[in-house]
């Protein structure tokens, strides 16, 4: 039985598979899940030799559950396409997994925003559970922002996950309308009262603590740009959210 699996679900990401399935190549198995690449991921990842599953899209947190039922190895790496494991996080690995008492564990990333790797703005240290025994977690069911919960005692390694989500403004501005759109759909299943207005004031306050109250001002130029993204984003969330209520009264 395998020891270490790592999953990692795709939509046209044959710009990043590759190299991520290269930085996981110490894993025992590696399963990517599809929704429906039409680029070529499914064939890159086949000539890495990872095991292909396709599920089609309902959201993040489904996807990623999908991808774990299908993992065979007492652990569980989970890591994105545009993430990479370097190989002080490979090390730190494969020594965190003889421990007996811990059930998952953190790692921080560092992620790059338009070429520059960010080390404030929110974007560092980012923590996220993405290493655990199978049997002692789940994905939450979250169609954005899932998350891990696990069963048992979580540790944190040093080591960190190298991400690479936003390469050039374009990116940014697909990423923006991406995840504004998921959002809206959370917000709308929630029930929550929304309006233009608070959408202004919320994407206000994402400005004011990805650039102030999270020193996004010491990465530059790039801070700033972030932090204009994550307002946008954040004001089309409430917009997009408002206007699906609005059509269907």
């Amino acid at each position: 039985m395998p020891r270490l699996s790592a999953i990692i679900i795709t939509k046209d990401e044959a710009a990043n598979i590759g190299d991520c399935l290269d930085s996981v190549a110490f894993c025992d198995e590696r399963i990517v899940v599809d929704s429906g690449s039409s680029d070529g991921t499914v064939l890159i990842a086949k000539e890495k030799g990872a095991r292909i599953g396709f599920h089609d899209w309902q959201g993040f947190g489904a996807q990623k559950g999908y991808a774990l039922s299908l993992a065979r190895g007492d652990w569980v790496l989970s890591i994105d396409a545009d993430e990479r494991v370097t190989p002080e996080l490979k090390d730190a690995i494969l020594k965190a997994i003889d421990n007996e008492k811990i059930s998952g564990y953190e790692f921080p990333r560092n992620s790059s925003f338009c070429g520059r790797m960010m080390r404030h703005s929110g974007w560092f240290p980012d923590r996220a559970l993405r290493l655990f025994r199978r049997g002692k977690a789940r994905f939450s069911d979250d169609v954005v922002h899932e998350r891990v919960i696990c069963d048992g005692p979580v540790a944190r390694l040093k080591a960190p996950l190298t991400h690479y989500p936003v390469l050039k403004l374009e990116d940014a501005i697909r990423r923006m309308d991406s995840y504004s759109t998921l959002g809206a759909k959370k917000l709308v299943a929630s029930g929550k009262r929304v309006s233009v207005f608070k959408g202004v004031m919320h994407g206000a306050f994402a400005f004011l603590r990805t650039y102030v109250l999270r020193l996004g001002f010491l990465d530059g130029a790039a801070g700033f740009m972030l932090a204009v993204a994550n307002a946008e984003g954040t004001y089309y969330r409430y917009v997009k959210a408002w206007l699906a209520g609005s059509r269907r009264e």
